[in-house]
């Protein structure tokens, strides 16, 4: 029954929508962290390198990263509900596959096929939630709780593979997910109620296909280089490939009347310097998140539950933080808080490159803590200042193009500090000083962002007031992040 006539019904529609759609996005960050606790398990059981791990994680990434922008297109234009429910059947499936793949090979198959299940799920999410609160402060709570509750997802990841890892091996943690996918089709298809925008842009199948094949070729290049050589032909022909696929990309973007990615928005320089910080935060959270369970195993000798256990603060002050990055935002102004939190990241990263082997666990937590502080500081604000650059209509776009870039970094960041440590460890270096080395280059990356940010926006006004949440009364206007942080659970 229609909500108008029975408000009682409404709300209870509303909360269980709520549930589905919480506990999907739950089930994709749950998978952004369980799988880093189990790469050493991994890397065992499957006789693999740096290398299989390094493909295991950006098959993954790289998917969500070139095709989240197109999910939310296909969400609006062929119907949410539909798209949604496509999207966990297939991330289910894969993760299914992934868990009896009897290679790395299979494995990275599998997570290709969770990228795209993923891609599909987590925009068609947050557009359900959207269409079915069209009051703009009922939304803006209803996507504060839907951010907060399945965030958990981040700070459960590293506990529960470590604890499905340890038990059962490393399988276990694709396994989990099908009870959760059960659920959620039982009661989707069951309670969903289909929504679409007709006049959703076509498309923009070129512009997707060049993105995936540009990245690609790019992380091929830096993920083999270091196996096959830098010089050798197929490594030389995967960065020329990637050029020129870039280059292709940008002319059909600059052609076509409904791209992907209008080219046109990163004339807005607050929109240009806020994706670019954020490319910088996927590089450097994701590349390092990618050897902190590597290190505490192989460098620290812990079991792989502990090494999930000690990797906990990093998470844990994320989720924390997180909330209160807008209001800070707010307050104090964009261009204060984003340089802060990358200088802590990038502190805590660089503190972190010190440590060794006989290091004291009461020496390490706090270059966690500090780095996943940092990183929750910056990444709203960036979110949001990204979503103020352009016009309201567009804001939906423009923070689906904030998650991308993120993902874009997460990627190279995978990418090129498994390079740096097979670089180092080729030179002779043991895998202690190539994690070393990791960590230390993420810190700088970080850094050089957090004065990249600060220098280029230090006259700029309108960076400052682009944090403070805007309350729009277009009800087809999409809140910034700012105002989810601002009404997130405590």
């Amino acid at each position: 029954m229609a909500a108008s006539h029975a408000p009682e019904g409404g709300r209870s529609h509303r909360a269980v929508l709520l549930a589905v759609t919480c506990l999907g996005q739950f089930m994709v960050l749950l998978d952004n962290t369980i799988v880093g606790a189990a790469l050493p398990d991994m890397q065992h059981r499957l006789h693999t390198q740096l290398t299989g791990l390094q493909w295991i994680v950006d098959a993954y990434v790289l998917l969500v990263a070139m095709l989240l922008l197109s999910g939310g297109v296909f969400a609006d234009r062929f119907g949410r509900k539909r798209v949604y429910l496509t999207g966990v059947a297939v991330f289910t499936a894969a993760s299914l596959l992934c868990s009896l793949a009897p290679s790395v090979g299979w494995l990275v198959a599998g997570r290709v096929l969770q990228g795209i299940g993923a891609a599909a799920l987590a925009p068609a999410s947050l557009a359900l939630l959207a269409a079915a609160h069209p009051v703009p402060q009922e939304r803006i709570k209803a996507i504060g709780l839907w951010a907060g509750l399945s965030g958990i997802g981040l700070a459960a990841g590293p506990v529960a593979g470590g604890l499905l890892t340890d038990a059962f091996g490393w399988p276990a943690i694709f396994l989990v997910n099908l009870p959760i996918g059960a659920v959620l089709l039982l009661v989707g298809l069951r309670s969903l109620e289909e929504t679409r925008n007709p006049s959703a842009p076509a498309i923009d199948v070129p512009g997707t296909v060049l993105s995936v094949l540009t990245v690609g070729a790019m992380t091929y290049g830096l993920i083999e280089g270091g196996t096959r050589g830098w010089t050798s032909p197929v490594i030389l022909g995967s960065f020329a490939a990637a050029v020129i696929l870039l280059v292709a990309f940008i002319a059909v973007e600059a052609r076509r009347s409904a791209p992907m990615l209008p080219l046109r928005l990163f004339g807005q320089r607050l929109f240009t310097v806020s994706n670019t910080a954020m490319a910088v935060v996927g590089f450097a959270l994701m590349g390092s998140s990618f050897f902190f369970s590597q290190f505490f195993v192989y460098v620290q000798g812990s079991s792989i539950l502990r090494a999930g256990l000690q990797t906990l603060p990093l998470s844990l002050g994320m989720v924390i933080v997180s909330p209160y990055a807008g209001r800070l935002a707010a307050r104090y102004g964009f261009r204060i808080v984003v340089t802060t939190g990358l200088a802590l990241a990038g502190l805590g990263l660089l503190a972190l490159g010190s440590v060794h082997a006989h290091t004291g666990y009461s020496n390490v937590w706090w270059r966690l803590a500090m780095s996943g502080v940092g990183f929750a500081l910056a990444m709203s604000p960036l979110t949001g200042a990204s979503i103020q650059a352009v016009s309201p209509q567009e804001g939906g776009l423009a923070s689906g193009i904030s998650s991308t870039t993120r993902q874009i970094g997460a990627v190279l960041g995978v990418a090129v500090l498994g390079a740096v440590v097979r670089s180092r460890q080729s030179g002779g270096a043991s895998f202690e000083a190539g994690l070393n080395g990791a960590f230390l280059a993420a810190g700088t990356v970080t850094l050089a962002g957090a004065v990249f940010t600060g220098l280029w926006l230090v006259r700029s006004k309108r960076a400052d007031r682009s944090a403070a949440p805007q309350r729009s009364t277009d009800p087809a206007a999409v809140p910034t992040l700012n105002e989810v942080s601002a009404n997130s659970p405590k």
